[in-house]
């Protein structure tokens, strides 16, 4: 059994989106009467004989776990979180994770009723193939506000990584109609220590439809992977959209709440190897303060905007070279048939690229990440 162990880990270690894995019922085994467990048991005891259990349950179906599928999954369990007790099995987001196997690898759709989660939530690593599906974003909100200054358990400060109300470690994952939102208030200029992550999404393949993203500083940390998302709603002051994801922002509505001056992106591409950048095709963005569209967080930062309605909070300049005049020679900013009073391509920096149809292309539909392998927004 420990070669079965060692060969799932691998496969979902170097899973890809053409050898997903696949099924259409069953999800885990029925939970034991009792806990079954030894006082003694150590938590590794515990883990082991936790998957131990969904080895032997996973053995008993008649259909492969291996399949490819490329993510069209159906969901084979519903999990059910409520504020009232007696419609959801759960009363937390986190409560229904953790119910889960300690490696999933069947689409499970979490269903959040409507209500205001006061959680800190975390997904891990091996807990693949999640979808959580709120009652509306205006609904349905799961909040916390942590910021970088705050103290973990362990009496360190969590930083901008651990700072997220909403963090996901896990490939193929969905989420639906739903805010996540980080509650510390808008900073004051120049505050040192309040990044506050309202989602950070650190795996790859996943997919946000209808959902909101609120906070002020570092409001979405798109941290590594292929992101999609889908008629959202991002708001933040400073660097709200950041990270060095792969990712396309299609129909989403981008509102800076900068006292000041703001920043909505902060791409952090570090070399040409790296297939990163954002993307954003038919989205809108407004607000207040004076806004840049971008500061170059990595030297070979990567951002376009196409098609998108900008109001006139826009800098005229549109980009910042992170006070070093080099990244200015090896960035890749541009638009492409953009509008509104904050569009006006004649006062932007040198640096930056108003791109021709051939240029324009590889940013503006969903080969840009991938999306034909592995997006299915009816899951």
């Amino acid at each position: 059994m420990s070669i079965f162990y060692v060969l799932v880990v691998l496969l979902l270690l170097l899973q890809n989106p053409s050898s997903t894995q696949c099924h259409t019922k069953g999800m885990r085994p029925r939970p034991y009467a009792g806990s079954g467990l030894s006082t003694n048991m150590t938590k590794v005891q515990i883990s082991e004989q936790q998957f131990m259990r969904w080895v032997k349950f996973v053995g008993g179906l008649k259909h492969s776990v291996f399949k490819t599928a490329q993510n069209k999954l159906f969901p084979s369990h519903t999990l059910h979180v409520s504020k009232n007790h007696g419609k959801g099995g759960f009363s937390s987001i986190q409560a229904a994770i953790d119910s889960l196997p300690f490696i999933n690898v069947v689409r499970v759709v979490i269903k959040v009723h409507a209500g205001v989660y006061t959680e800190k939530v975390n997904i891990p690593a091996f807990k693949s193939f999640i979808t959580i599906q709120g009652a509306g974003a205006d609904n349905t909100i799961v909040q916390w506000g942590d910021t970088a200054q705050t103290h973990g358990p362990n009496g360190q400060l969590l930083g901008t990584f651990g700072s997220a109300t909403f963090a996901v470690n896990s490939p193929y994952f969905i989420a639906k109609n739903i805010t996540f939102k980080n509650t510390s208030p808008v900073p004051a200029p120049g505050a040192v220590g309040k990044q506050a992550v309202a989602l950070r999404i650190s795996g790859d393949t996943a997919i946000f439809v209808g959902c909101k993203f609120l906070g002020a500083q570092d409001t979405l940390y798109d941290h590594l992977g292929r992101h999609y998302y889908k008629d959202c709603y991002i708001e933040g002051s400073v660097d709200f959209i950041f990270g060095n994801a792969l990712s396309l922002f299609e129909g989403c509505h981008v509102h800076a709440i900068a006292q000041v001056t703001g920043a909505l992106t902060a791409q952090g591409r570090n070399s040409l190897l790296e297939d990163t950048g954002f993307s954003f095709v038919h989205c809108k963005v407004t607000g207040s303060g004076a806004l840049y569209l971008g500061r170059a967080w990595g030297p070979f930062s990567r951002v376009v905007f196409a098609y998108t309605y900008m109001d006139n909070i826009i800098i005229p300049k549109g980009w910042y070279n992170w006070g070093d005049p080099n990244r200015e020679m090896t960035v890749f900013y541009g638009q492409y048939k953009c509008t509104g009073a904050g569009a006006s391509f004649a006062g932007r920096v040198s640096w930056s690229r108003e791109l021709t149809d051939e240029e324009a292309k590889p940013f503006i539909s969903l080969s840009y990440i991938d999306g034909s392998e592995w997006i299915n927004i009816s899951l």
